[in-house]
């Protein structure tokens, strides 16, 4: 990195604000297993038994669902330490978001939910994100949306993640600000702020001298969304939604993105989305990047 910018040398990192760094010459691998840890032990969860999935499958929450009151207090600090956990655990990301959204007066099943989901970190403790040497810094983004999945105001939620060659850097999980009338104006909506990343990243890396020549692919599997992308006349099923989703289609033009076809079995972000199945969890989990450290080359040890 020393030939590339201005930098001291300090040494190997190994530990920063709660992340742990493994260093190799072939990888580079992020944790949390100790900050994790304090957490499940600080809610009294050390001796747990730990679940396969954060959710369960199509499991929706609600803001009254007739469970009494929780401590308040408890749960916003269960919450804010799973949003720190999702900086090596992308794979939560979805439900830290989803528990978020009841902040103000949880209930015992949202308490529940959240301590649900320290269960499966309490399982998945050595789990990190691996980025691999050699690779291509090309920027690929995935962008995916489910629809009317929120069971308070039907609002849908968009969910985008960013790789540059090797593992996941840059990934939310948002709640859209309307209510989307159909899947594809949910996709689209989804698309629009993925690129709104896509343009930030590409500014900023340009500044690191890794300037993207070519537009950068975000990979959507709906193809109404991207048709309606591409093109730039305003027909009977795109003129309902807002104007300030339409600068997509600028982006398009100017080359800096280009909106490509993915089958939904491969579509990465569909993981910050909605609840899934154990497999389809696990298998879009490897396609993060989130790997237990066993599963790296050589002996490590976390």
């Amino acid at each position: 990195m020393m030939k590339h910018y201005e930098m001291t040398d300090l040494g190997l990192l190994y530990h920063f604000l709660g992340m742990g760094v493994v260093q190799t010459d072939n990888y580079i691998f992020l944790h949390q297993k100790k900050y994790a840890m304090k957490v499940i032990e600080k809610f009294g969860l050390k001796d747990c038994k730990f679940v396969a999935t954060p959710l369960v499958a199509n499991e929706r929450l609600c803001k009254e669902d007739g469970s009494e009151m929780a401590d308040e207090s408890e749960y916003r600090q269960i919450v804010g330490s799973l949003l720190y956990l999702t900086a090596t655990k992308p794979n939560i990301m979805f439900a830290s978001s989803l528990l978020a959204r009841f902040m103000h007066n949880p209930t015992k099943k949202h308490i529940g939910t959240s301590k649900r989901v320290l269960r499966y970190v309490q399982g998945t403790l050595d789990y990190g994100v691996e980025f691999k040497k050699g690779k291509a810094a090309t920027l690929i983004g995935y962008c995916d949306s489910d629809w009317a999945g929120s069971e308070d105001d039907r609002r849908s939620t968009s969910g985008y993640v960013f790789t540059l060659g090797s593992g996941m850097f840059s990934w939310a999980s948002i709640k859209q600000n309307t209510v989307a009338l159909c899947t594809a104006e949910a996709e689209y909506v989804s698309a629009a702020e993925a690129t709104s990343q896509a343009k930030w990243l590409r500014f900023i890396l340009e500044d690191f001298g890794e300037e993207q020549v070519e537009g950068t692919p975000i990979l959507c599997d709906n193809t109404s969304a991207i048709a309606m992308a591409k093109n730039p006349v305003f027909h009977q099923k795109s003129r309902h939604i807002s104007r300030k989703f339409h600068f997509i289609r600028e982006a398009i033009q100017a080359k800096e993105v280009e909106l490509i076809y993915c089958r939904s079995e491969n579509q990465i972000a569909d993981i910050l989305t909605k609840a899934l199945s154990k497999d389809r969890f696990v298998h879009l989990g490897n396609l993060l990047g989130v790997k237990s450290v066993k599963g790296l080359e050589g002996s490590v040890d976390v």
